[in-house]
């Protein structure tokens, strides 16, 4: 039996102390259950996935370790092979291509939720509530700001998924307003 979604927010915060990976986690989580309930697939096996797939980047940030250490991990937790495979691919380094429509759905997503944070967090009113996919389409021609996200990865998301970059940039703002008190995303709205 897979577990559920208890244990897997256990194992997130056995290894992950700090709160901004800790909401980075639910971000995607929120992304890729959005995603799944669009797209008919089973929401919270896919909100696992979303949720442990940085778990280990805090004790393991390096390529070398991160995601191969979590699959481990996961392997003898008894997470299911296919969870442990999309994980592993949202990582480019690690050898395992993207196939599914999960493991394509937690690469266009990783990212673009962080994103997405950074952008609503610099808003006067510090919230995803009113954010537009304008003017995160702006932030992303501007090199200085999330600098380490790389917009190439942002694009490539969204074709992995066959939607329009502005498509997959509303979707993800309204996955993540529907969470925006547990990001720390409703701000001063």
């Amino acid at each position: 039996m897979t577990p559920g979604r208890e244990d897997a927010w256990a194992l997130l915060t056995e290894h992950t102390k700090g709160e901004s990976l800790l909401k980075h986690a639910l971000a995607v989580e929120a992304a890729v259950r959005g995603y799944a309930e669009m797209f008919g697939e089973d929401v919270e096996a896919w909100g696992i996935v979303g949720l442990l797939h940085d778990f280990d980047y805090e004790r393991w940030p390096d390529a070398a370790d991160h995601p191969f250490r979590g699959s481990e991990i996961l392997a003898a937790r008894g997470y299911p092979e296919y969870m442990r495979r999309a994980i592993l691919s949202h990582a480019d380094y690690s050898g395992v291509p993207r196939k599914s429509r999960l493991e394509h759905t937690l690469f266009a997503c990783d990212e673009l939720a962080g994103f997405i944070t950074a952008a609503s967090l610099i808003r006067p009113t510090r919230s995803v509530l009113d954010l537009e996919v304008r003017s995160v389409r702006k932030r992303m021609k501007d090199k200085a700001f999330a600098r380490a996200v790389s917009r190439e990865d942002l694009r490539r998301g969204a074709e992995e998924l066959g939607l329009p970059l502005d498509d997959h940039i509303a979707n993800v703002i309204r996955f993540l307003r529907g969470s925006a008190e547990e990001l720390g995303l409703r701000g001063s709205l």
